[in-house]
């Protein structure tokens, strides 16, 4: 009798401490608060350092993912640069035909909550004729429901700007109209072309938060860009570094050369392939806020990611590698210094731009693209090509390309 007397208390015992426990752990959750019980999660990956675009102050992410491209099929890249710290997304009007801007669309009405972890770029992307503020507020609006945002952090309206006269005050207005309507937060411009004056044209105006430039280790060797990206970095403009892979107007495979072989063996030695190199050269430049790059798909993000983790820094060795390299191929890469062909042949102000379709088509593997731009060149412009004197342009050429052939060689493949 004893016995059970003694269990039936026990049990009785345990029941009142396991109320008490109970009680108090509900009492305690409730004076904590109902996000008592969330921590902070761990990252599943490695996250991808982060920089201050100039005077922004907003922090991006050092590697960009260059969207020129559709992103409609390609949502597992969205999902890996996001979950990789990946959260500055370059894209504009007219990538992949808008089907850039439609994918990331697609992305984000299925993960609404990932908007407020990224940083998006969008441009206007109005080639031909005068850029009204009409023209980009139009393309804005288009873009912002494409992608289903009420804003884009950074928007360009101009695209591969050249000639920084078109920085107007319409276009200054308009950017401050789109600002007080929240929906930009930040206003700036992209150039491959003239870029040196672009920049610094851009450094006296109050108005330019950010630039995404061409910009590696060819580039970086000439004097007057990096004057201007000093003067822009003082001014506190934020700058993006792009087309870092600086692929040439005649090459389509990666090893055609002894230089090529010889960069490409240097950089094995190192631990890191030729194209990771290529990204931390600019990035070991503090002045530069990220580095833009195409990822069309997992193989090429996650190499790339690779190169901005990878803390290993190229030494001064590794920096004389690729400007004997640069000095070595110069004439298979065009610079953008269009101002100087365009001095020599003032009737055909498309020389740099026809360098850059043909690079396209052999050096990106873009063919349809490089089609499409070429044929945007006015008519009575291409249908003289063939017969135009291009020596003068050859000679004064800083990269020696032979200017004649090229176009010849364009005129065949694009036209």
């Amino acid at each position: 009798m004893k016995e059970n007397q003694n269990k039936i208390n026990r049990r009785n015992f345990l029941k009142t401490m396991g109320a008490g426990l109970t009680a108090g752990f509900a009492s305690a959750k409730a004076i904590a608060g109902p996000d008592a019980e969330k921590k902070p999660q761990k990252p599943k990956y490695t996250q991808v350092p982060t920089r201050k675009l100039g005077k922004t102050g907003v922090k991006v992410s050092c590697l960009c993912l260059g969207g020129d491209l559709s992103f409609i099929d390609k949502q597992i890249v969205l999902r890996k640069a996001l979950e990789s710290g990946v959260t500055y997304w370059d894209t504009a009007y007219n990538y992949g035909g808008g089907n850039a801007e439609l994918g990331m669309g697609k992305y984000l009405s299925k993960n609404p909550k990932a908007r407020e972890k990224l940083f998006i770029v969008s441009k206007a992307a109005i080639f031909w004729g005068p850029i009204t503020a009409e023209k980009v507020e139009n393309r804005l609006q288009t873009s912002l429901k494409r992608m289903n945002t009420k804003y884009v952090d950074l928007y360009y309206a101009f695209h591969g700007l050249s000639n920084p006269e078109r920085l107007t005050d319409e276009i200054k207005q308009w950017a401050k109209s789109a600002k007080k309507r929240n929906l930009i937060r930040f206003f700036g411009f992209s150039t491959h072309k003239n870029m040196a004056r672009c920049l610094t044209a851009a450094a006296k105006l109050d108005w330019i938060d950010a630039i995404t430039t061409l910009y590696n280790f060819r580039v970086m060797q000439d004097a007057s860009m990096q004057a201007a990206i000093e003067t822009c970095h003082k001014a506190g403009i934020g700058l993006t570094a792009m087309k870092a892979f600086s692929r040439g107007v005649r090459r389509l495979q990666p090893v055609e050369t002894e230089q090529d072989k010889k960069l490409l063996g240097h950089f094995q030695k190192r631990g890191f392939t030729e194209g990771q190199a290529k990204i931390k050269v600019v990035l070991q430049d503090k002045r530069f806020s990220s580095v833009c790059v195409g990822m069309q798909n997992m193989s090429l993000l996650t190499t790339n990611i690779d190169a901005v983790l990878n803390k290993t820094k190229l030494s001064q060795a590794d920096i004389e590698v690729f400007r004997e390299y640069a000095r070595a191929t110069c004439s298979g890469y065009c610079a953008g210094c269009a101002y100087i062909c365009d001095s020599a042949l003032p009737d055909t102000p498309f020389i740099s731009d026809i360098m850059r379709y043909l690079m396209y088509y052999n050096s990106y593997g873009e063919q349809a693209k490089a089609r499409e731009l070429f044929a945007q060149i006015p008519g009575s412009v291409r249908n003289r090509l063939l017969s135009m004197d291009y020596s003068l342009a050859e000679t004064r050429c800083p990269q020696h390309l032979p200017i004649g052939l090229l176009v010849a060689e364009a005129v065949s493949k694009l036209a």
